[in-house]
């Protein structure tokens, strides 16, 4: 059964045994996708309430790349998952041989640039939600505005997380160039995901006197 498809009680207690995946990358995902849905709600709640009909064409917008965003991130919490397991697969592959030793050493290089680039693609992807929740913060329904806050916070914890499984996974690696490049993303990625929720904390501390 796909994680998505479980039931949250599910989720969390399969989170919660000693089965190493899902772990913190699908975790990650996760709140990513739970940022997007509420950043849609915002939206959702916005649109054809003739007191904000100045805001409709933006939160249209908001509402149709926030569905986007929660669907990819849903897909993206699979995909972690099942690049941990490959990954352990390729492990457990025979090294007998001098044959068998080359194939699992490409195999298992392959299978660690995944568990590396996964991650990194949700880790993309929050710099989008932040700005998606950016935008239904300051232009949506202002009685949801803390959901928007909320989805800035996810897009946050999200980002911070993916990034923390995108470097456990890059020691050993022998392509430096590729290590490196992941790092510099990493650290750029993450500078303008905080730039962005701190922007929407400012605004909702503003706005509720916090």
């Amino acid at each position: 059964m796909k994680l998505q498809d479980m039931t949250v009680a599910s989720f969390v207690a399969e989170l919660a045994s000693d089965s190493p995946a899902p772990g913190g990358g699908s975790v990650a995902a996760l709140c990513g996708a739970l940022g997007g849905a509420l950043s849609a709600m915002v939206a959702t709640l916005t649109v054809g309430k003739e007191k904000y009909k100045d805001s409709w064409e933006v939160m249209e917008r908001v509402a149709e790349d926030a569905r986007g965003l929660y669907g990819r991130f849903l897909d993206l919490m699979e995909e972690d998952t099942e690049a941990f397991n490959a990954f352990m697969a390729a492990r457990r592959m025979p090294k007998e041989t001098p044959e068998e030793k080359a194939l699992r050493a490409k195999t298992m290089d392959e299978a660690s640039r995944r568990t590396a680039l996964v991650p990194l693609n949700t880790l993309r992807l929050c710099s989008q939600l932040v700005q998606v929740a950016a935008e239904a913060a300051k232009f949506g329904n202002p009685n949801a505005v803390t959901d928007a806050g909320t989805a800035a916070l996810l897009a946050r914890g999200a980002a911070k997380a993916a990034a923390y499984n995108v470097f456990i996974n890059l020691p050993g690696m022998d392509d430096q160039e590729f290590v490196e490049s992941c790092k510099r993303e990493v650290r750029e990625i993450l500078d303008k995901v905080e730039r962005g929720a701190k922007e929407v904390e400012d605004l909702l501390s503003q706005r509720l006197g916090l």
